[in-house]
This record gives C-alpha cells, structure tokens and sequence, in this order.
C-alpha cells in the first residue's frame, strides 16, 4: 500500500474512535495526575449570570486500573437566604469537624455549608464546639484552592451574625485571614471577604472591636492598613458618643490623623470620614468644647461688633476645634487634621444649600 494513503487511512481510524477512547488513550501517556481550579475571576464573571452560581468544575485525572478517567466536581456558592436546614442536626454536628479536617476538598466546602446552616437554624448546637470549628474555618481561609477559601469566607460572615459577641476570644486570626483576603487579586474573592468584614463590624460590638483592629493600622502591608482602617471607620460610630468621650477622642484623633498620609487612597478616605465624624461629636459635647472654648474667649475677649452672633458662634466652635487639635497633635497633623475637616464641612453645606 503507498505510504500517504497508508497515513491517510490512519488518521481516519484515529478519527473515527469515539471521544472518551481518544482522551483515555492521550491521558495514559502523562507522566503524573493533573490538578487544575477552574475557579478564577472570568469564570465567576460568568457565574454571575445565573443564580445559584458554581464555586467550580475543576477537573482532575484520577488513574483507574490502566484507565484514566476525567472526574469532574461542582461546589455551589449558596447565600445565606438560600441554605436550607439539616435534616438531623446530631449526625451533623458529630461528624463535623472531621469533614472539615477531611483531605477531600468537596467533603470540606459540604462540611462548612453545614457550619452555616448550623449558625443559621441550630447555633446553640455548636456552642460547645464553637472554638474548635473557628480554628478549623481558619484553615480554610488559607486553603490555596479558591472554592474552599471563598465558601469559607461565606462561613465566617455567618458566624458573625450568628454569634456576634461570643467569638470575640477567637476572632483574631479570622480578622487576620479576611484582611488579607480582601487585599489580594482574585476580585470574587476580595469582595466575598469585604462583604464578611461588613458583618463583622455589624455584629460585633464596637468597645470589643475597635482594640482588635489597632494593631491592624500599623501592618507593614499597605493594603491590609486600608481594609482595617475601613473597618475601623466603620466601627467608630457605632461607639455612640458616650462610648466615643469614653473611649478618648484624643486617642481617635491621633489615631485618625496618623491615617491621613496613608500610602493608599482608601485609608486616607476613611481617616477623612472618620475625623468629620469625631469633629461632630466634639463639637455636640458640652463637656468637651466649653473646657477649650473657656480659655479661648477670654484671650478674645474684645467685641466684634461687625459680626453677628451666629457668625461669631461658628467662628467659635471653628476655633475651638482647631485649638483642641494643636493641643493633641503636631502642628503639621493639626492643620492637616482641621483642613480637612473644614473642607468637608464646606462641601456638604453647598450640597445642602443647593
């Protein structure tokens, strides 16, 4: 037979085989097994179309005989709205922490769904191993594998609402690995941790939280300065103004100001809020501004007879706030801190006045 024709009629058989033959017979030549994620930013932007969306279909080689087979795994990302309850909460909460130390990673994100559903419908079953299972979703957090990381991520958020207050002993590493979660890359990760820092400064409260997030404004990494700041700011307010004078609006001040010259923009942003918010709450306290104020109108005490009197309380209050700033801060960070400050108050007059 001629050679071309040979090869023709070769190929022609090797086209003929059916699909699954040809891959088997092109997957028995690897040398080792091959793990891929699919999971990555393009594809959750698909996912994002249908509801709900996969957390992956990662696919992997498993060796079966002299065979190798495609295996192919689909971990749905379930809202918290969406999950439905256990069919028998003791089998579950038995079996739970040794599906979340499982080596198979569908056993781990099935083990922490159930966490949620657990924290949703039955968190009283979960006390005694409350601590255990925070250190175990931890562990996830860390997981190179995006699916267990971000439904891990998921289970942090539903534990701060579920358990708020109860956790604050264990919730430092959480802080930790969610920080640095919403600092990294991968964009449906960053905003699945985002979303679980909200909860956090939501559920938590304020006078417990504010000491945990101090030592997170100083990290060497400037992104995980602003993602705390942000939590910061979002934490301060809630204070209320009794727990804000208790607390020392001197030390936010500083605190706030430090922030100011932050290397990214959303640190700066939130030290901005931040300080408007403590520039109210000084302003609205008598016990505050009448000790400053006091001093002060005795050093202008000549009348100003072309003002008027809300002319002159404004520049008063004004005064009295810039005066307090010098007595806390650095000249440099107290103009910046009462320039900005000004600024904003002016922008939100004309918003108002228009």
């Amino acid at each position: 037979m001629h050679p071309r024709r040979m090869t023709t009629e070769a190929l022609r058989d090797l086209n003929s085989l059916p699909g699954s033959e040809r891959r088997n017979e092109s997957s028995t030549k690897a040398s080792l097994p091959k793990f891929t994620d699919s999971t990555d930013e393009n594809l959750d932007k698909l996912q994002r179309k249908s509801s709900p969306p996969l957390a992956s279909a990662p696919i992997k080689e498993e060796e079966i005989g002299n065979t190798v087979v495609e295996v192919v795994a689909e971990v749905e990302y379930i809202e918290s709205e969406h999950l439905t309850d256990l069919e028998n909460v003791d089998t579950c909460v038995s079996g739970l922490l040794a599906g979340l130390e499982s080596k198979d990673w569908v056993v781990v994100c099935e083990s922490l769904n159930n966490v949620r559903r657990l924290s949703i419908f039955h968190k009283e079953a979960m006390l005694d191993t409350l601590v255990n299972v925070i250190s175990l979703v931890e562990k996830s957090l860390k997981n190179p594998r995006s699916a267990v990381c971000k439904t891990a991520i998921m289970t942090s958020e539903d534990i701060f609402k579920a358990y708020g207050d109860r956790i604050i002993d264990s919730i430092d590493p959480l802080i930790v690995q969610l920080l640095l979660k919403s600092s990294q890359d991968k964009r449906f990760v960053c905003e699945a941790a985002e979303k679980a820092l909200v909860a956090m400064t939501t559920w938590i409260s304020p006078t417990l939280l504010v000491p945990k997030m101090l030592p997170h404004l100083k990290h060497r990494n400037p992104r995980i300065r602003a993602k705390a700041s942000m939590c910061f700011c979002r934490s301060v307010p809630r204070l209320g103004t009794e727990g804000i004078i208790a607390y020392g609006i001197d030390k936010l001040i500083q605190i706030a100001a430090a922030q100011l010259t932050d290397q990214l923009p959303e640190s700066r942003e939130a030290a901005r809020t931040l300080l408007l918010e403590l520039r109210v709450v000084y302003e609205k306290s008598p016990l505050l501004s009448t000790a400053t104020a006091e001093p002060k109108a005795e050093a202008t005490a000549e009348p100003k007879s072309e003002a008027t009197a809300e002319e002159s309380e404004q520049q008063q209050e004004m005064v009295t706030w810039e005066s307090y700033c010098l007595s806390k801060l650095s000249r440099l960070n107290a103009q910046a801190v009462t320039r900005v400050t000004q600024s904003i108050v002016a922008k939100q007059g004309v918003s108002v006045d228009s």
